[in-house]
Formats: structure tokens, sequence, C-alpha cells
């Protein structure tokens, strides 16, 4: 992958789009991923994403764009709650086991077990001890999940500081969003750096040549739900497939490195 610019670090925008244009190339990019889903309900594929990221960062918009306009009966989103107390005294993985893709499922989990890496971790919802068994054999586990067929994609929404504060503000203020409010929401922002060092040890830790983490800087997130669908549509091959709407901006999806983290291509 070719260097990026130090003129778009975190922080700084690497582009705009207004919401006509934007509305026009996100209809373009839904016809694909409908053209996608007939090609793998008919080679019976088995497709798994997983979208991460800190509170506000835009999960739950880019998912709603990606399934629109899918057959709801092969499409399924899975956002887990708090872990139950049999969930507690299972073995880690069992909870999202039953909701993993079957042929000719699309399956995305809004959040996933990587929340034992994040959320658990910084709120100290898990031990030391089980913290470090996750990732001791989360690899194992996605390997396996690979070898048995299923297309795992793993991608992480990044945004600033300052721009979580204000998605998480107007989360508050806005009578539609408090649904999305909780009390996790208020400690977010100063618990900032916490999260950052839990993320960087997620990342070094389980970013791989098998399951490798994509990271998508979503500050605007037009651009980046735009981005991740034409980088999910890029990876997976199906028939008909219009390449000329798929044109990834590297500035805003690309597959982590280290040194992103320490020159700002990934918010500090």
């Amino acid at each position: 992958m070719k260097k990026k610019s130090m003129e778009s670090k975190a922080g700084q925008e690497p582009g705009n789009i207004g919401k006509p244009e934007y509305q026009a190339e996100l209809h373009g990019l839904q016809i694909e991923l409908v053209k996608l889903q007939k090609h793998f309900i008919r080679c019976n594929d088995k497709i798994l994403v997983l979208i991460e990221g800190r509170d506000a960062a835009g999960k739950d918009g880019v998912i709603k764009r990606i399934v629109k306009h899918l057959s709801p009966r092969e499409t399924r989103v899975i956002a887990l709650g708090k872990p139950s107390d049999r969930d507690h005294g299972s073995w880690y993985f069992q909870r999202f086991v039953p909701y993993l893709p079957a042929e000719q499922e699309f399956v995305l989990f809004n959040r996933s077990w990587y929340n034992r890496a994040g959320v658990e971790r910084v709120m100290k919802f898990c031990t030391e001890e089980e913290y470090e068994a996750f990732m001791q054999t989360v690899l194992e586990f996605e390997h396996m999940l690979v070898r048995s067929g299923i297309k795992l994609f793993k991608y992480y929404l990044d945004l600033t500081r300052s721009e979580q504060k204000s998605r998480l503000e107007d989360r508050r203020l806005d009578p539609l969003k408090q649904w999305k409010s909780s009390p996790i929401d208020a400690k977010a922002i100063s618990n900032w750096k916490n999260y950052s060092h839990a993320r960087n040890n997620m990342f070094a830790r389980t970013h791989n040549a098998v399951t490798p983490w994509t990271i998508v800087r979503a500050d605007d997130k037009r651009l980046a739900r735009l981005n991740l669908i034409k980088d999910l549509l890029t990876r997976l091959h199906f028939d008909n497939k219009d390449d000329s709407v798929l044109l990834v901006n590297a500035d805003i999806v690309f597959q982590y490195q280290e040194a992103y983290v320490e020159n700002g291509m990934i918010a500090p």
C-alpha cells in the first residue's frame, strides 16, 4: 500500500460531498449490493461483516444503508445486548455462534466479540484473565470460521475526540436519538485515552493476513458510508460488477498499519 499523505491526518477532512451527490452515489452502490446478494445466494456463499468503533462512530448508519434494499430473508443484523448470567458462565464466543451466517446469508454484527477488547476492557466488565484469554484465542476462532467457508471482514470506524463529543451531545438532545444513549456514553470522552490504548492493543494483536482490520475514517458520515460500502464490494466477487462506481478513497479506508497510529492517520 502506498504511503498516506501527512496532509490527511486525523481531524482534517479528506474531502466532502453534498447531499444530492451523496444520495446518487449511494443509490448506485445499493444497486451493486443487490447484485452481490443475488450472486452469493446463487453460489451459497456465507458473508460476515463486523462493524466496530467508538460510541457514536456511525455503526448504525452505515449498516442501515447497506441492508436497506437487501432481502430480509437472507440478511441479518446482529446487535447483542448485555450478556446474561448464563453467558458469563459459558465459553465467551458461544453467544455469537448461533448468529453466524449459513449458506446464502449475509450477516452484519453491530459490535461483535471485540467488545471484550474495547468496552469490557476499559469499563472493567471483564477480568484481566478473561481479557487475555480472549486475545490469545480470537484469531484461532476467526481462522476456524474462515476455514469453514465464511467470508469475514472486520471494519473499525475511527473518529476524532471532538467529533465524538459533538455527536454524543447531539444524541443527548435529540428526542429521536435518545434511545441510543446509555450510561457508558457519559464516560466515553473522559475515557478517551483508555479507549485509544485498548483499540491500539486490539489492532496490534489481532490484525493479521487472514482476518485483517480495515480502518474507516468516520468524521464525515457520508464519505465513511460510501467508502466502506465500496471497499466491501471491491473485495467480493459477483457478476456484472460496475467497477466505475467502486473507486475507494485511500485516505478514508485503509488496512491497519502500526505507523498510522503514530502519524495520525488513526485518531490519537
